[in-house]
């Protein structure tokens, strides 16, 4: 590839290609959409950092706050996520066999699933945060401050769903520089208004820890907009019509049962989280603190990684569409070396440099001993994350969604959160033991589902 193609290739991806992805040199295809989608989760999760480092300025317990509010919100995520796979599965099915009104379709089915899905996450957290944080053992400051954050943030949950399923149609349909360009929006705004909103501006007054939950509830609202916008102006390859308003329940069915293994997985893997956050919040705030910071570190260092891991399920649903099973493997093994060689350099920093990464947002010596040896300890095994991701998301891209669920079940609820118990409580190992707990088991996650993807059993998927 010349220097001009790279070019012109770097255009058209940030731009918006009108390419058929299963036609194209298998490169230019990963290439076209791993781009946008990358920058996509860069920026989510450059947001991330900023909103945690701002949050930071408040104190470990408004960190903890954040922290364990988040383990609530990954059983949101879940659904939004697991639908989501669903969605890109069925959307790159169906534009890989040329069927773009039936995507259409179903890009509008997944809308109405959004709305409904939302409304008991938004009641728990609007009536029942002080409860909620009380059952993962949260202090004194967070159950008389910090709870305001956590209604805001799962009472105001629809625009993350909504967010999620959107951009899922766009990716799936092929339109990858428009979820780029949707995030780039709102979390632009997020980061604007964090400050403003925490500390205070002009006629605007301080909230504090809520003034952030404010922030990203604007942020992501202004981005949901953004996507209606657009999906009824029509991108590169889906647009809808006021013909596919209509509730169609076959296609509502169909959207549920493909994310019913979806769903399963990431709850098992979120709810493996809140068990780990429960164990570490008995070693105090300040454990707390310090694993939320190094999470939100190791979720920007993974957003590249994900970027191509996502251009995969895209890559797989349409050419399987397209009857080209050979392709989509393909796909999967290119995806999966430039992963690994990309996460091995991130190994390399982590732990060189891991007390300087976590001190940028904290100045506790505590945190910064806890959140530095979380991140040296991933650093020991973080390339198989990366065969982890693209394998997961070969299974989810075909629509066989059931498979990574098992995984994750025994991964991470039989063997993950006993280990961890194991370690850190009964033989006394405190936070450390959780933490290679969570190494050991994520490692042979990856190993097992890279294996089981050379099967090649999710090559049958029918959707």
């Amino acid at each position: 590839m010349t220097r001009a193609s790279l070019w012109d290739d770097l255009k058209k991806a940030l731009a918006g290609s009108e390419a058929d992805y299963t036609e194209v040199s298998l490169r230019k295809a990963i290439f076209l959409l791993s781009i946008p989608m990358i920058l996509e989760l860069v920026l989510e999760s450059v947001f991330a950092v900023v909103d945690i480092y701002f949050v930071g300025k408040i104190g470990a317990s408004a960190v903890a706050t954040v922290g364990l509010t988040e383990t609530y919100l990954f059983l949101l995520y879940s659904v939004a996520m697991g639908l989501s796979f669903s969605v890109t599965a069925i959307v790159a099915r169906r534009i890989g066999e040329k069927e773009k009104d039936k995507a259409a379709i179903a890009a509008i089915q997944s809308i109405w699933i959004a709305i409904i899905s939302s409304i008991p996450f938004a009641i728990a957290g609007i009536f029942y945060s002080k409860e909620l944080l009380t059952l993962m053992g949260a202090d004194e400051w967070v159950l008389n401050e910090g709870f305001h954050y956590m209604q805001w943030m799962l009472g105001g949950n629809l625009v993350i769903v909504l967010l999620f399923l959107i951009n899922a149609v766009f990716r799936g349909a092929g339109d990858a520089a428009i979820s780029m360009r949707v995030l780039w929006i709102a979390n632009g705004f997020n980061i604007i208004l964090d400050p403003i909103f925490i500390f205070g501006w002009g006629p605007i007054p301080a909230f504090g820890i809520t003034g952030a939950a404010i922030a990203t509830n604007i942020g992501r609202g202004i981005g949901v907009l953004f996507q209606l916008w657009l999906l009824f102006q029509g991108g590169k390859h889906i647009k809808i019509l006021v013909s596919h308003l209509k509730i169609e329940w076959e296609t509502i069915s169909g959207i549920l049962i493909t994310s019913l293994g979806g769903i399963g997985q990431m709850v098992v893997g979120m709810t493996s989280w809140i068990f780990i956050m429960r164990i570490l919040s008995e070693f105090g705030s300040q454990t707390v603190a310090g694993a939320t910071i190094a999470l939100r570190t190791m979720m920007f260092t993974l957003m590249p990684s994900w970027g191509m891991s996502n251009a995969v399920a895209t890559l797989v649903g349409q050419n399987l569409g397209a009857g080209k099973p050979d392709r989509a493997e393909q796909s999967v093994w290119y995806t999966g070396f430039c992963n690994m060689g990309y996460l091995i350099i991130v190994s390399i920093i982590y732990y060189f440099f891991s007390e300087n990464i976590i001190g940028i947002f904290t100045d506790d010596p505590l945190v910064i001993k806890i959140g530095s040896e979380w991140l040296r300890i991933v650093s020991y095994s973080y390339f198989i994350y990366a065969w982890w991701m693209a394998a997961s998301q070969a299974f989810n891209g075909a629509g066989d969604t059931m498979t990574p669920t098992k995984i994750n079940v025994i991964f991470f609820w039989i063997i993950q959160i006993p280990l961890a118990y194991t370690l850190g409580k009964y033989l006394h190992f405190g936070y450390s033991g959780v933490f290679w707990a969570m190494m050991l088991s994520e490692t042979s996650v990856g190993v097992y589902t890279l294996w089981l993807f050379t099967k090649g059993k999710w090559k049958e998927m029918k959707v």
